[in-house]
C-alpha cells in the first residue's frame, strides 16, 4: 500500500480528482489505483478565501512490488517525500494471561472509557456485566427533554449520567491530541462507524458524531455486546464495595444487591460525586487535581464562519469552529472548549438545587450560534483553603465545583443564567438579548454572572475573551451572550493506579474522566481499552 500525504485541492474538489491528483503523486496511471482511502482531512484557511482540504490518502494498488524495486533505494520511502510504501496498522487485542477468574469483569459505568473497556473484553470472550446508574439511551434522551421543558430534574438518569456518559450530549466530539500508536482512536471511531456514525469521522481533523446520531450508535453497540455474552443492567448504581486483604471480591447496587467480583473496571464518570465519597471511604487511594471552569459563550455561528474562512459556509464547508488560548495577566491559562458549531447551551444538572451548563450539537450543525466554554484553570491551591472542614482534601475540588453551581442555581431561580458580555464586563445584570438570541435547551433567565464565581475567574475570563476578539473579529462584541456555570469540564479528582492500571485495591482499575485519566470521549474510549488490554494479559477467560 502506499500513504501519501500534502495533498492539497480546493474544497470544492470530488474524489475523482483526489484519485487524479494522488495518482500524480504517485507516478503511476489512474487505472491501477484499486482503492483510495482518505486517512486525514485538514482545512488549509491561510489564504482565505480561497480555501484547500490537505489529505493524507492510503492507496492499494495494481504492481505495487514493481514499483517498491523501482524505489528500494529510498529506504522504503518514494523519491517523493510525501510518499511511504507501508501496511496498514490495526488495533490488536492482546493475547490472555494464565491468572484464574472466577467471575466475569464488572464494568462500573457505560461512558466511553466503560464501553470500549466493556466492548474489548467482549470480543475477547470475557463476558463482561456493564454496570449503570442511570437509564438506557433512549429513556436518557426522553428524561433529558422532559428537564429541559419542565425543569423536572431526574438525578439518576439526566445530561451527566446514563448510557454513553456525559459526552452523550456533549456533541460527540473525537478530537484528541493524545497520541495512537497502537490504533485505538482509529479502532474506537471504525467501531462508531461499523454501528452507524458517518464516515467522515474516520478522517476528519475534527470529527464529530452529534448527540442525536450518537444515541443510535449505543443502542446498536449494546446489542452486540449483548451478542458477544455482555450483560447491561440500568439504574443499578454501585454504592458500596466488598474489599478483604486488600482485595476486590463484591460489588454492592442500589445499597441491596450484592454482585461478587474479583474484576472492577472503574470508569464512573467526572460528576459521580456520591461514588467519590464512597470509594474515599472504602480505602481508594485519591488526590486533588487541577481542573477548569468559567462559562459558555455564544455567537451567530455566520460570523465565526465569515472569520475562520473568508466566505460563508456552503454545501463545501461545514459550520466553522475555532480554538483560542490565552495566558492571562496573573498567568492562568484560559482556553475555549468542547466548541460546538451550530449548537445549543444545555442545562447539564445532575444534583438538585446545583445548576451547571454544557454545549451540544446535533449531527447536522444547524442552529443559528456557536457556542464555546471559556475557561480559566484551577487548582488546588485555588479551592483547598475553602474545603469544608469535614471533607478529605483529595475530594476538595468536587466541593469547589458544587459551590458553584449552588450560585448558579440561585442567581437565575433555576433556570440558565446568562448576561452580555458588555454587562459582564460592567458588573450589572443584562435585560434583553442584542443583535441575536440564545440557542439554549432549557430554561435562562438574567443574572449577574460575576456574583457566581470568584473574583479571578471573572477577572481572567473577561481579559480572555478581549483577547480573542484580537484573533476573531467580533468575538468580544457587547451582546456575546455568557451562560454559566460550567463547572463539569473535567474530574476534580484522580483515583491513582499503576504501571498495570491498578489501583491500591487489587482487582480495581481505575480509567477514563472520571477517575482522572482522560479529556474528552476519545481519550477516555482509549483508557478504557488500555484497562481491558491489562485484564486480558493478566486473565484467562471464564471457563
Amino acid at each position: 500500500m502506499i500513504k501519501i500525504s500534502d495533498i492539497k485541492l480546493p474544497v470544492e474538489a470530488d474524489h475523482a480528482q483526489l484519485i487524479k491528483k494522488a495518482a500524480h503523486e504517485a507516478g503511476i496511471r489512474q487505472e491501477d489505483i484499486r482503492e483510495c482511502e482518505i486517512l486525514r482531512r485538514s482545512l488549509d484557511a491561510r489564504r482565505k478565501p480561497d480555501l484547500y482540504y490537505i489529505y493524507t490518502v492510503m492507496l492499494t494498488i495494481r504492481k505495487e512490488e514493481q514499483l517498491r524495486i523501482r524505489n528500494r533505494k529510498h529506504v522504503g520511502r518514494s523519491k517523493h517525500n510525501n510518499i511511504m510504501f507501508t501496511d496498514k496498522e490495526k488495533y490488536v487485542i492482546p493475547t490472555p494471561g494464565d491468572e484464574a477468574l472466577h467471575q466475569r469483569p464488572v464494568i462500573i459505568g457505560s461512558g466511553p472509557a466503560g464501553l470500549f473497556a466493556a466492548y474489548v473484553l467482549a470480543l475477547s470472550g470475557y463476558k463482561p456485566l456493564i454496570l449503570e446508574r442511570g437509564a438506557d439511551a433512549l429513556t436518557r434522551t426522553s428524561r433529558v427533554e422532559h428537564f429541559w421543558t419542565t425543569g423536572e430534574l431526574d438525578t439518576q438518569t439526566n445530561v451527566q449520567f446514563g448510557e454513553g456518559g456525559a459526552g452523550t450530549f456533549s456533541d460527540g466530539k473525537l478530537n484528541t491530541s493524545v497520541k495512537d500508536p497502537g490504533c485505538r482512536a482509529r479502532f474506537m471511531k471504525e467501531t462508531f462507524v461499523l454501528f452507524g456514525a458517518d464516515e467522515s469521522i474516520l478522517y476528519e481533523q475534527k470529527p464529530h458524531v452529534g448527540t442525536d446520531v450518537l444515541t443510535r450508535v449505543l443502542v446498536r453497540m449494546r446489542e452486540r455486546l449483548t451478542e458477544l455474552g455482555a450483560e447491561y443492567r440500568f439504574l443499578s448504581q454501585v454504592t458500596n464495595l466488598e474489599i478483604q486483604n486488600g482485595r476486590l471480591t463484591a460489588v454492592i447496587v442500589n445499597n441491596s444487591e450484592r454482585i461478587p467480583a474479583e474484576v472492577c473496571v472503574l470508569a464512573p464518570g467526572h460528576s459521580a460525586r456520591d461514588t467519590f465519597r464512597m470509594l474515599h471511604e472504602r480505602g481508594l487511594r485519591m488526590e486533588p487535581k487541577a481542573f477548569a471552569a468559567g462559562v459558555r459563550i455564544e455567537h451567530p455561528q455566520a460570523m465565526i464562519d465569515l472569520s475562520q474562512y473568508g466566505r460563508p459556509q456552503d454545501e463545501h464547508l461545514g459550520p466553522a469552529p475555532y480554538k483560542l488560548t490565552h495566558t492571562a495577566a496573573d498567568g492562568r491559562g484560559v482556553y475555549s472548549f468542547c466548541m460546538c458549531p451550530g449548537g445549543y447551551v444545555v442545562n447539564a444538572s445532575s444534583e438538585k438545587g446545583l445548576l451547571a451548563v454544557n454545549g451540544m450539537s446535533y449531527m447536522k450543525r444547524d442552529s443559528a450560534n456557536a457556542n464555546s466554554a471559556i475557561l480559566v484553570t484551577v487548582t488546588p491551591e485555588d479551592f483547598m483553603p475553602m474545603r469544608p472542614d469535614d471533607l478529605p482534601d483529595a475530594l476538595a475540588g468536587t466541593a469547589f465545583q458544587a459551590e458553584l453551581e449552588k450560585k448558579a442555581y440561585a442567581a437565575a431561580g433555576g433556570r440558565i443564567p446568562q448576561q452580555l458580555y458588555s454587562d459582564f464586563m460592567n458588573k450589572t445584570a443584562s435585560s434583553n438579548y442584542g443583535e441575536f438570541a440564545s440557542c439554549v435547551r432549557g430554561g435562562a433567565a438574567f443574572a449577574d454572572l460575576n456574583a457566581v464565581m470568584p473574583s479571578f475567574m471573572a477577572r481572567d475570563i473577561g481579559e480572555g475573551i478581549s483577547a480573542f476578539g484580537k484573533k476573531i473579529r467580533g468575538f468580544d462584541r457587547p451582546d456575546a451572550i455568557l451562560s454559566g456555570i460550567e463547572s463539569r469540564s473535567s474530574s476534580p479528582v484522580r483515583i491513582t493506579r499503576d504501571e498495570k492500571y491498578v489501583s491500591n485495591i487489587d482487582g480495581i482499575y481505575p480509567c477514563g474522566e472520571g477517575c482522572g485519566y482522560a479529556g474528552g470521549i476519545t481519550s477516555a474510549s482509549m483508557d478504557g481499552m488500555r484497562c481491558a488490554e491489562a485484564i486480558i494479559k493478566r486473565f484467562r477467560k471464564l471457563t
